[in-house]
């Protein structure tokens, strides 16, 4: 009887706890959006980022399959295009084809970079259903490449710095407007660029690039849109497993072929996945939508300390989204062995892309693999890859000024910090500043998510219009 009354005490304050913790847990204050209204021309918004898709700027890493003409006559459209910048901005240009605006502010205070890159990924047109180059707009869409990824943002940054020139705006600081030729292929544009910075020591107050956007759906039990914004992206990491035999015939095989090594190999890794860590921006973005989530995942997301196991099975059950956010992914990609079905490989060789957790290096990801296989006969090494990026601080004018154009552009949504899944250019920019943020303003469906370099890939006309408007509210406060 003592031991039921004391488990009863026990259970009764574990009880209160969690309601207590449950019921605090309330939505935080969001920024309060501006009602004014941004004008501009919508038309010409559109044509301009139609002219950007027309040129065919694919990059590839082999460069004798890339046309410099088209990534030329770009550049030298822009004046066409965005007449008031390229009249009242310098333009200098960067190896990696790396372009840079300085829009002179009224005072010398640190200056404002905004990002985009204007290569884009090449498009098998055999797979569209409009040609990706030819820029078609119908029934309130723009279909092309580049379109989302991410020719809207150039436009979006240069269709809004044309706008306010020409009515007469000046910024308080330096803008400078940062765009990248060779970012698909992790080219040299934005780190020649972050040199030049360096060099001349400026330090930005704050740098955005693409990254989040305005979602749906992609947070357990919140229903509101949530505008996310990247303050780290995870690192990656391309691992080669390869095992070795003396070959041989089929018809007589050894207990363990090559194959079975790395098979085996495989399944161990896939069955002990890397643990789960909270990255402060995993943890800023889970106490911030799960505040505005469904009284379940409340009681979950307002007592990790004691839920965190169930999370973390969710994850390793389900995969998706939600557990890259909190944990260093595996994906096997690739594998080869022998070129014929009746011959023993000599060698058979796997290789799997690792996303690195913000607590995870290129080096410790490959440590644990080798613990996890524990076979000599399996080695294990690195490929290439990079290290995660820098964190940003959430503690500064730059995140409020961003978050109040979000929250005026793209009303009613959520604000919130995330964890960028992806690479982008942005990382570069850890050596200078850590005030690097990366949101692509557009508010995007799963379904145009996915046509981002693949096909089809198309822009509501009312989406790239609200990418200007982002844009113009975000220089007003710069």
């Amino acid at each position: 009887m003592p031991f039921l009354i004391g488990f009863s005490v026990i259970l009764a304050a574990f009880l209160a706890v969690l309601i207590i913790r449950t019921a605090a847990f309330k939505p935080k204050s969001q920024p309060t959006p501006i009602d004014t209204p941004e004008e501009f021309d919508k038309d010409g918004a559109v044509d301009a980022l139609a002219r950007l898709v027309r040129h065919k700027t694919v990059s590839n890493r082999d460069s004798s399959l890339e046309n410099d003409a088209e990534f030329e006559n770009l550049i030298n459209d822009l004046p066409n295009i965005y007449p008031e910048v390229c009249k009242n901005c310098t333009m200098d240009r960067f190896e990696g084809r790396g372009l840079l605006f300085k829009w002179k502010g009224k005072a010398d205070g640190a200056p404002v970079v905004l990002m985009a890159h204007y290569d884009v990924v090449p498009a098998d047109e055999s797979g569209w259903e409009k040609p990706p180059f030819d820029a078609v707009l119908e029934d309130g869409v723009l279909w092309g490449r580049g379109t989302l990824d991410t020719k809207v943002t150039v436009n979006g940054v240069l269709f809004a710095a044309n706008t306010l020139i020409k009515q007469g705006f000046v910024p308080e600081n330096d803008i400078y407007f940062a765009f990248s030729g060779s970012e698909e292929i992790n080219g040299d544009g934005a780190p020649a660029i972050v040199d030049y910075f360096e060099r001349n020591k400026i330090e930005p107050a704050m740098v955005l690039d693409e990254g989040g956007a305005v979602v749906e759906n992609v947070f357990p039990g919140v229903k509101k849109p949530c505008a996310v914004i990247g303050t780290a992206e995870k690192g990656f990491v391309n691992v080669a497993f390869e095992a070795r035999s003396n070959g041989g015939h089929a018809s007589a095989p050894g207990p363990h072929t090559p194959v079975g090594k790395l098979s085996a190999a495989c399944v161990k890794v896939e069955n002990h996945p890397f643990k789960m860590k909270l990255s402060k921006p995993a943890a800023e973005m889970f106490d911030t939508l799960g505040r505005h989530s469904t009284l379940l995942y409340r009681i979950i997301f307002a007592n990790l300390w004691c839920f965190s196991p169930i999370l973390d099975l969710l994850g390793k059950k389900g995969g998706g989204e939600i557990n890259a956010l909190m944990r260093t992914t595996v994906a096997f990609t690739q594998a080869e062995g022998s070129p014929a079905s009746n011959v023993i490989p000599p060698r058979a060789k796997m290789v799997a892309n690792l996303r690195l957790s913000p607590f995870d290096t290129m080096d410790s990801a490959v440590e644990y693999l080798k613990k996890v296989v524990n076979d000599e006969g399996v080695e294990i090494s690195a490929v290439n890859g990079m290290n995660p990026s820098r964190v940003s601080t959430t503690n500064c004018e730059g995140w409020d000024k961003i978050s109040a154009a979000v929250s005026s552009t793209w009303k009613g949504s959520i604000v919130s910090p995330y964890l960028m899944i992806q690479c982008s250019d942005s990382r570069h920019y850890g050596r200078i500043s850590d005030k690097v943020f990366r949101f692509s303003a557009m508010d995007l469906t799963k379904e145009e998510r996915a046509t981002i370099h693949g096909h089809n890939e198309r822009i509501r006309v009312d989406c790239l219009h609200r990418s200007v408007e982002f844009y113009i509210r975000l220089m007003r406060l710069c």
